[in-house]
C-alpha cells in the first residue's frame, strides 16, 4: 500500500494510491462514513497492522460506491505524507563511503553513525517548489535518500528487531545549503531553510519492500542522472541506524529518518553543480516511485 497526504479544495486529507487505476482513494473521507478509520495518517500509523487491515476491508466493503471516494492524483496539492511531523527529521551523515570520500577523504568515512537533524519546518511535498533563498546562499544542493517511517514506539531496539518498528519507507531530498554549513561549522542551519525537505510521493507499506538494504537510487536534475547507487552500499544498515538512534533515546510512529545519500551531489563535481532556478530534480528509488521538486 502507497499511504499519502494531501489537499483537495483547500482541505487536508490522506490516502491510498491505487496503482491500476492511477487514482487515490480519499481514506479521510471514507473515514467519516467508515467509523474503523482513522481521521489522519498518522493516526493510521500509530495503530500499527490493524490499520492495515482496516482499510483494506473498508475499501472492500464499498461495492458499487467506491467511485464515491476516488479522486484523480491531477486535483490534489501533494503534502508530504506526514505534512506536520512532530519531531525534527532524523538525518543519517555520510552513510555511503564514496559520498564520504567526495565531501572530504578517507579520513571522512564514519566509525559509528553519523547523525543531525532538519527541522520541521523544512517539510514540503511532492512537485510543490524548493524555495530557491538566493539571498543567502549560492550553494544549494540536492541529496536523494531511502528515509524510513518508524511504525512502533520503542526503546533500545536490537538490529535483529530494528525492521519490525518500521511502518514504510519513502523518498527525502536533503537539500542543503553548502555555503550556510561550512560558515556555520554544523549541519542544522544549511540543513533546515523552509522547503529543503522534500518528502514523499508516499509511503509504501513495509510489507511492499522485501529488502530496503538492497534498493536502486537515481538523482536526476534536468534529466541528467547525478546520483546512481544503491542502498546495499550503506556503511551502516537501516537495522543498525534505528537501533543505534534507539539507545537511551524513544523512537515513536511517525518519527522520519534519512539514511543517507550517495555520491553525486552537487558539491562533489569540479566545479561543483549547484541548483539554480528553474531546475527540476528527480530522485527514484526501486519499488517506491520518483520525488520531484522544482528550484524557484
Amino acid at each position: 500500500m502507497k499511504f499519502l497526504s494531501f489537499k483537495i479544495n483547500g482541505t487536508e486529507q490522506y490516502g491510498v494510491f491505487d496503482d491500476q487505476s492511477n487514482e487515490i482513494m480519499n481514506l479521510a473521507l471514507l473515514a467519516k462514513k467508515d467509523g474503523s478509520l482513522p481521521l489522519t495518517l498518522i493516526e493510521g500509523i500509530k495503530q500499527g497492522d490493524s490499520f492495515i487491515s482496516s482499510v483494506n476491508q473498508a475499501i472492500e466493503n464499498l461495492g458499487n460506491d467506491r467511485n464515491t471516494y476516488l479522486v484523480n492524483k491531477d486535483m490534489i496539492e501533494w503534502l508530504s505524507p506526514i505534512p506536520h511531523p512532530i519531531k525534527n527529521i532524523m538525518c543519517v551523515g555520510k552513510n555511503y563511503r564514496e559520498h564520504a570520500i567526495e565531501m572530504g577523504s578517507e579520513a571522512d568515512i564514519p566509525e559509528h553513525v553519523m547523525v543531525f537533524t532538519k527541522a520541521t519546518t523544512t517539510v514540503t511535498g511532492h512537485l510543490t517548489t524548493i524555495q530557491a533563498h538566493s539571498e543567502i546562499t549560492n550553494q544549494l544542493d540536492y541529496e536523494g535518500e531511502l528515509a524510513v517511517v518508524i511504525g512502533k514506539k520503542g526503546k533500545n531496539i536490537s538490529e535483529e528487531e530494528a525492521l519490525q518498528y518500521v511502518f514504510g519507507y519513502t523518498i527525502l531530498n536533503d537539500i542543503t545549503a553548502r555555503d550556510l554549513q561550512s560558515r556555520h561549522k554544523q549541519f542544522f542551519i544549511g540543513k533546515s531553510l523552509d522547503t529543503s525537505c522534500p518528502i514523499g510521493p508516499w509511503i509504501v507499506h513495509h510489507s511492499a519492500i522485501s529488502s530496503p538494504n538492497d534498493l536502486t537510487i537515481t538523482t536526476k536534475v534536468n534529466d541528467e542522472i547525478r546520483q546512481n547507487s544503491n542502498t546495499k552500499h550503506f556503511i551502516f544498515s537501516i537495522e543498525t541506524i534505528i537501533s543505534t538512534l534507539s539507545k537511551g533515546m524513544t523512537i515513536e510512529p511517525g518519527d522520519i529518518i534519512a539514511t543517507g545519500t550517495p555520491s553525486g551531489v552537487g558539491k562533489g563535481f569540479n566545479p561543483p553543480k549547484f541548483l539554480k532556478k528553474n531546475d527540476r530534480i528527480d530522485i527514484s528509488i526501486e519499488g517506491i516511485g520518483t520525488l520531484t521538486n522544482k528550484v524557484q
